[in-house]
């Protein structure tokens, strides 16, 4: 949870497209990031693979009037909602986006070549048919304000109970790494929206950051930060941060989905 969800920046970039807030060719940039390419296949009307350009501009004239994100895990179809084929698909990426108004999905299958230090990264996303549903398990921006407060809290309580006090050099290392990424890309999110948005995703990364550094099994020795000497304690950490990580989460989708939640409530 460190990083950005590539399905993060396509619905963030992609929100700001349609809203107006971004040019195109600004946002497909955006979106691909670092990766080589990144190429949709399985748009309708489209017999072949095209760059996300091009794909963008095909779910707005197909109806799209924003995109969500989804990032679902075993047990917990955050964002989801169905039919199947696409969840199970879903699922197993970890992440997708869903086009409202437009009944269609997307899903990244991401494929690295190349030696360590120069890696060739290059994300096909499959455009599958969803179901026109409310997805499952978001909550609103302030009830995830909410609830990230209490896993901050919660997540620093477990951490001390478990021995991982996050104070030995390589926690300091990583925590250091993740404020560095952070200050890097200033605007978390994209043109459009709220401050608040940015708020909760910035409370969800730091929580995300802090269960990340939690599962880092360490050396086993030296009870450094993440330093499980046995299986029964890296198993007994998971247990009780699962519902922090469930948390941060929920707390990211409902941020990177702000903005299309604010446009249908003036609507209503």
């Amino acid at each position: 949870m460190l990083d950005e969800h590539r399905s993060g920046r396509l619905t963030a970039w992609g929100n700001a497209l349609i809203a107006g807030f971004a040019a195109p060719d600004d946002a497909a940039h955006q979106i691909t990031g670092d990766d080589a390419v990144h190429r949709v296949v399985g748009l309708p009307g489209e017999s072949g693979p095209v760059g996300l350009t091009l794909a963008l501009g095909r779910l707005r004239a197909l109806g799209a009037t924003g995109l969500r994100l989804a990032l679902p895990a075993p047990g917990h179809p955050l964002g989801l909602s169905g039919p199947p084929e696409f969840n199970a698909r879903a699922l197993e990426a970890g992440e997708a986006v869903v086009a409202t108004g437009a009944a269609l999905g997307l899903v990244p299958e991401v494929h690295e070549a190349g030696p360590e230090g120069d890696v060739h990264v290059e994300v096909v996303w499959h455009c599958l048919p969803v179901r026109d549903a409310p997805p499952a398990d978001v909550p609103s921006l302030g009830e995830a304000e909410r609830e990230l407060a209490e896993a901050l809290r919660e997540a620093t309580e477990v951490l001390t109970r478990l021995d991982v006090a996050g104070s030995g050099p390589v926690a300091q290392a990583a925590l250091e790494a993740y404020r560095a990424r952070a200050e890097r890309g200033r605007e978390v999110l994209a043109p459009g929206y709220p401050p608040r948005a940015v708020r909760v995703l910035e409370l969800a990364q730091r929580v995300g950051a802090l269960i990340a550094i939690a599962h880092e099994p360490g050396d086993g020795g030296g009870r450094e930060h993440g330093a499980a000497v046995s299986a029964s304690e890296m198993a007994a950490r998971a247990q009780a941060l699962r519902p922090v990580e469930r948390t941060a989460r929920r707390a990211q989708v409902a941020a990177y989905n702000a903005i299309v939640e604010e446009r249908a409530r003036r609507r209503h």
